[in-house]
């Protein structure tokens, strides 16, 4: 098993290209399912996810080429089985996104029910709801949505569907089933990510009709049919993100490619008042800092708040920040498995419930951490860029699925930091 050895104390300089968004690439090749036209999906980022939803639509009978270049080419005109196992939906969460476009393309889905989730549930009954909104007959039954249309009926309609919590996923599904749904459907309450209308966007390339994506309020009206499409995949404003604490938190200099800071509004607000120069360019983001930091309290809220995804790389930068902050996680009940880990490499941080207070300290100490999800890891790898000596990140798997050759980018812009094997 990998683990990342970082030796820290080193400044950042330099330039990232930041790859394409999992969140958006994931929920487009889904979309894919939704013609019997060849769609091209540029900038795909290479993670484990990805690769994992590849091999469920290859699993389905869906041809799905990558290519050197970052593209992948998806064509779903021959599509044998609309089913998605609990063999590969368990070790990724996203494969519920194939229900919309499956049910609504060939009148049928069946689709394993997600496993436990360690930073905390993801109920997919928001999900279930809307489509029956929508004319679909859905049971739960041995650990699967298996959902229907009515006996003579081809299509969905449309609906009015308000869900009872902001759910992206949710949002994602209802409108690739909506695209192809019989009449119009209103979306109320509805995400606003930008990993959304990134979706809307391809959708509508695709020939959907679609409005008011990117606020809370969204209308597609429905087409018979959909066809290909080229599109480019948004920018992943996580790992832009990250890079940005890194380097707040490392100090130094760095030109983050395709960043946009109109996505990450909340975080390079506290970033500024952090004491970091956070600056939109021409093609990209400039981050500059002299690693002397002020601590800044947060509260995890839905787009276009404090994200969630973000919580943990900011506060492996409060950590290490003068004066005492307090972070409020209100999305995931599990997302603070990382203080313990922090705790390891000198960090002060009490928790109470959904609150950790954390007291900046002079410096980290290098230690062995165990990465326990996603985002976590990535703030063990920020926190080993600064502690004092080595820093050996055990689980790494968990890095993969969301950053493209994470350790490579920032050894290019001046980290000490290398890739080994147990």
């Amino acid at each position: 098993m990998d683990k990342l050895l970082i030796r820290g104390g080193r400044r950042l300089h330099g330039e990232v290209r930041i790859s394409g968004a999992k969140n958006a690439a994931l929920p487009e090749l889904c979309a894919a399912l939704l013609t019997d036209a060849p769609v091209t999906l540029e900038n795909v980022p290479r993670l484990q996810d990805v690769s994992t939803m590849l091999k469920l639509l290859r699993n389905m009978g869906v041809e799905a080429t990558r290519h050197d270049d970052g593209s992948v080419r998806i064509d779903a005109s021959s599509l044998t089985s609309p089913e998605a196992p609990y063999e590969l939906v368990k070790t990724m969460r996203a494969s519920v996104l194939a229900l919309g476009p499956l049910l609504a393309r060939f009148g049928e889905a069946t689709v394993s029910l997600p496993g436990g989730c360690a930073i905390g549930s993801r109920p997919v009954d928001q999900h279930i709801k809307g489509l029956q909104q929508m004319g679909a007959d859905i049971v739960v039954e041995h650990g699967y949505i298996i959902a229907k249309l009515p006996k003579g009926r081809e299509r969905l309609h449309g609906a009015n569907i308000t869900t009872d919590m902001v759910t992206v996923t949710g949002t994602e599904n209802f409108l690739m089933a909506a695209a192809l749904a019989d009449g119009e459907t209103v979306l109320e309450n509805a995400a606003q990510e930008p990993e959304i209308s990134d979706l809307a966007e391809m959708l509508i390339r695709m020939g959907a009709r679609i409005e008011g994506h990117g606020t809370s309020r969204i209308r597609i009206h429905g087409m018979p049919r959909l066809g290909g499409c080229t599109h480019q995949v948004v920018a992943d404003r996580i790992e832009c993100g990250t890079f940005l604490c890194a380097v707040a938190a490392t100090g130094g200099d760095v030109l983050l490619r395709h960043g946009r800071t109109d996505h990450l509004e909340a975080v390079v607000e506290k970033l500024r008042a952090a004491g970091a120069t956070v600056t939109a360019v021409d093609g990209g983001i400039r981050v500059q800092s002299d690693g002397r930091l002020k601590a800044q309290s947060f509260r995890t809220t839905e787009y276009p708040g404090f994200p969630t995804d973000m919580q943990a790389q900011f506060m492996a930068l409060n950590v290490i920040a003068d004066g005492a902050s307090h972070v409020t996680e209100t999305i995931f009940e599990n997302r603070f498995m990382h203080v313990n880990e922090l705790v390891r490499l000198g960090a002060h941080i009490q928790v109470d419930g959904k609150v950790a207070v954390i007291e900046g300290v002079p410096s980290l100490s290098g230690a062995a951490v165990m990465a326990t999800d996603l985002r976590a890891s990535a703030s063990l790898v920020i926190a080993g860029l600064v502690a004092d000596g080595e820093t050996l990140v055990d689980r790494i798997y968990h890095l993969d699925r969301g950053y493209d050759r994470m350790e490579a980018k920032l050894a290019a812009i001046g980290a000490d930091i290398e890739r080994v094997s147990a």
